[in-house]
């Protein structure tokens, strides 16, 4: 008993120390006390003190919470509602007699910085166009390759938690090289800590390689979306695929942009006659984007033209199903490679009565000898983008290019702010 009395006036003490209990209470009577009151004084201050063990370990926990969660300048996902809490937690407020130091502001990277476009070495000309419809400097990185002919690439500058569009078409004259350089840069991008990786692809190497047309072949195309998709990709926008068909490959979201809205536009400022105009399309396959385009362009009537291959890159015109005797003709594909297609169909549609002949293209590959098949006199006009990037070698009297550099600006635009793409339909 007189040991619990001990115990007890030792616990009143502690209690009046705390606060708990006025001072008069413990010192002169604490050795008198009686064993049963001594109990029950420890238990009626135990839960006040189970209490403040708890509210203590709390404390800690959050402060600790808020020392690892505060927000800089290099954490992008925090929003409102994050510093909201921080706030609440005393991140930037008086610690009282706590000396440890908390950051006395919390600041956001604005929407707009977390938008960053890089450039590979496929084609420069085309993401500077970009840069300059978006009122930004493309994103600083070095490409260069090894004497052995690897590449390398490094990002120059931080995009922690940001939305990055890398411009590169997979294009000739070097299309395995292109799309390799492709894959490192996403590689490095995705070791950067970035919030998302958007290839933007305006022309998409080996898109023909879509299906099997015979035994033992290799579907490339899917090839090619595995190898995107594997290597950190988180988006794709691909300008006037071959095929739609190719976007079912990917497993990750992809934005189809028409391409031949730049070419309708310019050619609805040449104003035609309406009743002058006949959309023909070269091939069986081609004739759904020959509709879509004879639609926007005056609702013009529809000519196909049917061909038989005889082997890769060769093409023989068997016949002509339309009217186009004085008409002017509008001949609408998605790539123009040798030419043999639009010339054979083009010298057709000369022997069938037509008046003038517009060939129209988005993606001009110009494989040797399309220049001199282009530029031989039948086309009154040659009209293609700028999606593959054009020499002075691949230059001739009809052809006029056309840049789509506004078209993939306004879509990284609202890719970025997560809103509809919609507005380029066919």
């Amino acid at each position: 008993a007189p040991l619990r009395s001990a115990h007890a006036a030792h616990a009143m003490m502690s209690a009046a120390a705390l606060g708990r209990v006025h001072p008069s209470v413990v010192a002169p009577r604490a050795t008198r006390v009686s064993s049963k009151r001594a109990i029950a004084s420890v238990a009626a201050l135990a839960p006040s003190r189970a209490a403040e063990k708890r509210l203590r370990t709390t404390m800690r926990r959050r402060r600790s919470e808020a020392t690892r969660a505060t927000v800089s300048k290099d954490n992008v996902f925090a929003d409102s509602a994050s510093i909201q809490g921080l706030t609440g937690l005393g991140v930037g407020a008086s610690a009282g007699s706590d000396t440890r130091s908390f950051p006395e502001e919390v600041t956001l990277m604005p929407h707009r910085e977390r938008l960053k476009v890089f450039s590979g070495s496929a084609h420069p000309e085309l993401s500077d166009e970009v840069a300059n419809y978006l009122g930004m400097e493309l994103g600083t990185s070095t490409i260069k390759k090894f004497a052995d002919g690897e590449v390398y690439v490094q990002i120059k500058e931080s995009i922690r938690g940001c939305d990055v569009f890398l411009v590169q078409p997979t294009c000739p004259p070097n299309v395995n090289d292109n799309l390799m350089e492709l894959l490192i840069m996403i590689d490095a991008c995705r070791r950067a800590s970035c919030r998302s990786i958007t290839c933007v692809i305006p022309y998409y190497g080996y898109a023909r390689a879509d299906r099997r047309t015979s035994g033992r072949e290799s579907i490339a195309a899917k090839l090619t979306a595995n190898l995107l998709t594997e290597s950190g990709a988180t988006r794709i926008v691909m300008l006037d695929i071959h095929s739609l068909q190719t976007i079912g490959y990917f497993d990750i979201p992809v934005d189809h942009i028409y391409g031949e809205t730049v070419i309708l536009d310019y050619l609805t400022s040449k104003d035609f006659a309406p009743k002058d105009l006949v959309v023909v399309s070269p091939d069986v396959g081609g004739v759904p984007r020959a509709r879509a385009f004879a639609k926007k362009l005056c609702d013009a009537p529809l000519a196909i033209i049917d061909k038989r291959r005889t082997g890769h890159n060769k093409a023989e015109v068997m016949n002509l199903i339309g009217d186009v005797d004085g008409k002017v003709v509008v001949m609408v594909d998605d790539m123009i490679d040798t030419g043999g297609t639009l010339l054979a169909g083009a010298k057709l549609l000369r022997d069938s009565g037509a008046r003038e002949i517009y060939a129209c293209a988005t993606h001009a590959i110009f494989s040797p000898p399309a220049v001199e098949r282009l530029g031989s006199g039948v086309f009154t006009e040659v009209i293609v983008t700028n999606s593959i990037p054009h020499t002075e070698d691949r230059d001739f009297p009809q052809l006029t290019v056309l840049s789509v550099g506004n078209l993939l600006g306004e879509t990284i635009w609202r890719v970025h702010n997560d809103t509809p793409v919609s507005f380029n339909k066919l």
